[in-house]
């Protein structure tokens, strides 16, 4: 497994080594003493798994406040997404920037989020499968949201028009949200 560093601190693509012969393929998508090795290090307790029938479709941005904020391993198996990731760690060097990368069936890459980032993807094709690990579990009561469009990031989606949920459509701005990460110096690779 190739681990790359993003120009956003503490976020890294995962590139997978893909063994295929004329039956198909194989990989490892995980390797907890891998990742150890490299200085990164989760205990995932959640799986999820999501649908999106339409190309186009955006969810996030999305977070978790306080305690019950999730570090994520996200990954798509069907189709493929522009899966975006905001620092929004207040004392990090890379505070309020983003990343954006292309995950999909086909490259089988995934991205590593840790606690304190904003996170959402658009859908590049029709009938996507997106699927992420997170290290707590779920808490509807800390579930926060930001508007996908808000100018203080400036994201480039690719669209002005995607498709969208209400709760997502009606997501706060940046400037009127309730988020307070704070940042903690981790190991560097």
């Amino acid at each position: 497994m190739k681990i790359i560093k993003t120009e956003v601190l503490d976020v890294y693509i995962l590139e997978p080594r893909v063994f295929g012969d004329s039956r198909g393929w194989f990989m490892e998508s995980w390797s907890d003493r891998e990742l150890k090795n490299a200085g990164i290090s989760y205990d995932f307790v959640q799986d999820n798994h999501s649908f999106s029938a339409q190309k186009g479709t955006l969810r996030g941005l999305h977070y978790q406040k306080g305690d019950a904020a999730q570090a994520k391993l996200v990954r798509c198996t069907k189709g493929a997404v522009l899966d975006v990731a905001v620092d929004m760690r207040q004392g990090s060097p890379t505070y309020k920037k983003w990343v954006s990368v292309e995950l999909s069936a086909d490259n089988k890459c995934q991205l590593v989020i840790p606690r304190g980032f904003l996170h959402g993807f658009i859908t590049l094709t029709d009938d996507v499968e997106f699927l992420y690990k997170a290290d707590n579990f779920y808490n509807y009561e800390a579930d926060r949201n930001i508007i996908w469009n808000d100018p203080e990031l400036s994201i480039d989606w690719g669209t002005e028009a995607p498709v969208l949920s209400d709760k997502d459509a009606m997501a706060p701005m940046l400037k009127d949200s309730d988020v307070d990460f704070k940042y903690e110096k981790t190991v560097e690779m």
